[in-house]
């Protein structure tokens, strides 16, 4: 059965240049490794306050990859607020101020902002999930089904899953075989997939639950696309992005001390 392919450790990784494919292994990897060696370099003083970064292709000659790869990577430093996009001017780097992980909170501003991309993301996944259903050729079946097996390596090893979310996000949006739902998430992949800042404070087993629980979710929606279902993959994704609205809205009550617990 389809279903016991999630969780193998012989599945892919991630999700390709720009274009999500079943062979792309460690595409995800590849933005990860890129983010962090720029990171390095701007925590380690390569790059002070102000200065500008190499541009796009300089970027893609040095590390040698796609230009998509760098795009997402510098999506990934501009999410962990280390450098500003200014069109027609470059990339440039901010104040590099990390919040040690004790202090670390969530900020009501941009949960604020996150659920207003929530709000947009829900119809259009939708229609992109029940998409993927009818139109996904074998080839983005198996990438979906090896993004997903990549979010569950990343619980496994307790680290984020965000880029692995939005790897799957971005194999779904594919699979619509319209490029337009793909640019609105590369457009907003920033604050697109947050949930690694949703758990406030620094409870393991809470955020390991709330990472398996987007699993789960996110099962629903595969196993519905890989049948064909396009009502249950409208259904899955619905319950997915809309579960994803109420957890943020029951945050930001807890932050503003609204949530009455029994």
């Amino acid at each position: 059965m389809r279903a016991e392919r999630f969780g193998s450790p012989r599945e892919a990784d991630g999700f390709g240049d720009g274009q999500v494919k079943s062979g792309a292994r460690g595409s995800v990897s590849l933005v990860a490794q890129v983010r962090e060696r720029l990171r390095s370099d701007i925590l380690g003083g390569q790059y002070a306050p102000g200065d500008r970064l190499p541009s796009e292709i300089e970027l893609t000659e040095t590390h040698g990859v796609s230009r998509t790869v760098i795009r997402e990577a510098v999506t990934g430093l501009r999410y962990d607020g280390l450098v500003e996009v200014r069109q027609g001017a470059g990339i440039f780097v901010l104040n590099a101020k990390i919040p040690a992980p004790s202090s670390s909170r969530p900020d009501t501003a941009r949960i604020s902002s996150d659920l207003e991309v929530l709000e947009v993301r829900t119809p259009l996944e939708i229609e992109a999930a029940g998409l993927a259903a009818l139109r996904r050729s074998p080839a983005q079946e198996e990438a979906i089904f090896d993004c997903h097996a990549q979010v569950l390596r990343c619980i496994e090893a307790n680290e984020s899953i965000r880029e692995a979310d939005l790897a799957l996000h971005m194999a779904i949006a594919a699979a619509t075989n319209n490029p337009l739902f793909i640019e609105f998430l590369r457009a907003h992949s920033a604050s697109a997939i947050p949930q690694s800042k949703i758990v406030a404070g620094n409870e393991a087993a809470d955020q390991t639950a709330y990472r398996r629980l987007i699993h789960k979710e996110h099962q629903a929606v595969v196993v519905a696309i890989s049948d064909g279902d396009e009502k249950g993959a409208r259904a899955a994704m619905q319950d997915h992005l809309r579960g994803s609205q109420i957890r943020y809205r029951d945050l930001l009550r807890d932050l503003r001390g609204l949530n009455v617990h029994a």
